[in-house]
């Protein structure tokens, strides 16, 4: 027999203070806004602008299509994806004489121009991040190809030569950092480290990690292709607070407040806010609830 919501008493809704997108982001989608707005001609993104498949949908709507090969592009403006691209794709965009507005993130193009630079001056680069991640992708090929992608330490050959240079995705966890450098640390005589973690990730993790703390339920909200957001639901679950990856609120069941006291609620860098507010009325829906700071 279920309880009433007067039997069990209010449930407090903690919300992340820094969550949903990031300036990358913004900016990306500004552009390509910008461009959708005079859309005399065909407006494409290579590669999905940012990895939220509703916000990219919403975009499609306005007319925006998105393409994988750069070759497709023949008029009308091409938006680079802000997780950014090597710098063949760029070459054959600017060949094929269509506009290009360039997403890439600020901090994603600093990564990108560390590697080059790092592979020109004679080090061993290591990136640390997902193999199969675009962003990643993308800064192996600033490097020219020259380059080991390592996503623990556990990834790392033993032979590595005298110097190694790192840098890391921008969604990256610093643990996983710290771990990658320690174990290069001990097989070099000259080590060169650039931290390109972006601060947004940074201040989004330890407000999710802050939250979980607090909490019977940890909900974090974003796309299953957003390695951030997956960032954010591995370092909740290290808490030992139940969590839950969502991608919409549709994903949302009642039944998993049935009991609680308390909910945190945290979404990825390509999150938009109302995902948010669409969760915490859901949860209003079934319980009675308030949002506490």
């Amino acid at each position: 027999m279920h309880q009433s919501n007067s039997d069990r008493g209010p449930l407090n809704i903690l919300v992340a203070d820094a969550a949903g997108f990031c300036f990358g982001v913004e900016r990306s989608l500004r552009l390509a806004q910008e461009a959708l707005a005079g859309q005399a001609r065909p407006v494409r993104s290579l590669g999905p602008l940012i990895h939220n498949p509703q916000v990219i949908q919403e975009l499609q709507e306005q007319g925006l299509t998105v393409i994988n090969d750069p070759k497709i592009a023949d008029s009308g403006t091409v938006v680079v994806r802000s997780h950014g691209v090597g710098p063949s794709a760029i070459e054959q965009l600017n060949e094929s004489g269509v506009e290009v507005t360039d997403g890439t993130c600020p901090f994603v193009g600093k990564a990108q121009r560390h590697a080059a630079r790092l592979v020109d001056e004679g080090y061993k680069l290591i990136v640390v991040g997902e193999h199969d991640h675009p962003e990643v992708r993308g800064i192996v090929e600033h490097a020219r190809g020259q380059a080991i992608v390592a996503e623990s330490a556990d990834d790392m050959p033993e032979e590595l030569g005298d110097r190694i240079g790192i840098v890391v995705q921008t969604t990256q966890s610093s643990n996983t950092l710290q771990e990658i450098v320690a174990r290069a640390a001990t097989v070099c005589s000259e080590l060169r480290v650039f931290n390109t973690i972006c601060s947004a990730t940074i201040e989004r993790q330890e407000a999710a990690v802050a939250v979980a703390k607090k909490v019977d339920l940890m909900l974090v909200i974003g796309g299953r292709n957003s390695g951030n957001t997956r960032r954010l639901v591995q370092l909740c679950e290290g808490t030992g607070t139940d969590t839950r990856h969502i991608e919409t609120v549709d994903e949302f069941s009642p039944d998993w407040v049935e009991s609680l006291s308390s909910i945190g609620i945290t979404a990825g860098a390509s999150t938009p806010l109302y995902a948010v507010s669409d969760t915490v009325s859901a949860i209003k829906d079934v319980r009675s609830a308030k949002v506490v700071e």
